[in-house]
């Protein structure tokens, strides 16, 4: 295989050339991707259904198709292309609406710069884990998994868990495989390490760098998450638990507000939220259950 074969193909929508220049020198960082340009919906679809790129990312309000008209066209035929909203203000109904449509991450407009190569990262490597693996031909599947707060641990979990969903999870397993890695994250980078979230706001190598200490500090290294998972034909539910403090469910702001959804704090619980059908908290905060049933759309 030459080199060029080997490039993941980005393609970027945006009907602004200013915006669309900006992502695309962003995305340009990583020499191994190649990116390609549509300026509105609908010559972005017109590229997809031509040959279909590994990921795209587009904004959200263009002319002829907007970024949800794309998002849902993409879904019908391409259920496991992945898609990155770029979400600025103003956008908040529509960026919901577009995750719950079948986008599976989103990054701020305001932090692109420091956001949108480590999300493009990530989405890329859970489509590589989850978008060829086989499904379970048994009806049931129970097991329970203990982690150590090691965030290379997520994938290979995850392309786990895909090997035994049901069928019917076929047009979703992007989107459950984000939701399930953004609770893992949650339970231990906030949960067991007792992270603040707010650190992302400000200086992100901060964030990064009370992580990498407090995996080896005790109490925290010693601390693990605890996952069950229970699939069946009907639906299926995966309980996430870590051994930290806890915390308040209820003092947690909503992540769809106008204020929260243009932060990179909360972004997990809103794909969370927008991807299952079910999310609970136990009182103290340090256990989330997820859970998705056949053939049901998210709750609003």
């Amino acid at each position: 295989m030459n080199e060029t074969t080997m490039l993941r193909r980005i393609l970027v929508v945006d009907d602004s050339p200013i915006d669309r220049l900006l992502v695309t020198r962003i995305l340009k960082q990583n020499s191994e991707w190649q990116i390609e340009e549509a300026q509105n919906g609908a010559e972005a679809f017109a590229c997809v259904r031509a040959d279909p790129p590994d990921l795209v990312i587009t904004d959200l309000q263009m002319p002829e198709m907007d970024g949800l008209a794309l998002v849902k066209n993409i879904k019908l035929l391409y259920p496991n292309l992945p898609v990155i909203l770029i979400t600025a203000q103003g956008s908040e109904v529509a960026a919901v609406e577009c995750l719950r449509g079948g986008a599976t991450s989103y990054t701020p407009k305001t932090a692109i710069h420091q956001d949108l190569v480590r999300t493009t990262l990530y989405v890329l490597e859970l489509a590589d884990h989850v978008a060829t693996k086989p499904y379970a031909n048994r009806a049931q599947f129970q097991q329970r998994f203990m982690l150590a707060n090691d965030c290379h641990l997520v994938m290979p979990l995850i392309e786990h868990l895909q090997s035994h969903m049901p069928a019917w999870s076929e047009s979703c397993r992007l989107q459950l495989g984000m939701a399930i890695g953004e609770a893992l994250v949650n339970a231990m980078h906030h949960g067991n390490l007792e992270v603040c979230s707010s650190l992302r706001c400000g200086d992100e190598a901060s964030y990064h760098d009370t992580v990498r200490s407090r995996r080896g500090e005790k109490p925290f290294c010693d601390r693990r998450v605890s996952i069950h998972a229970d699939f069946s034909s009907e639906s299926m539910q995966i309980r996430i638990s870590d051994e930290g403090a806890g915390f308040n469910p209820d003092s947690v702001p909503d992540p769809r507000a106008e204020e929260n959804i243009t932060k990179l704090s909360g972004r997990g619980l809103l794909l969370i939220r927008s991807f299952m059908d079910e999310v609970t908290h136990n009182d103290c905060g340090n256990e989330i259950t997820l859970i998705k049933r056949c053939g049901r759309p998210p709750l609003a």
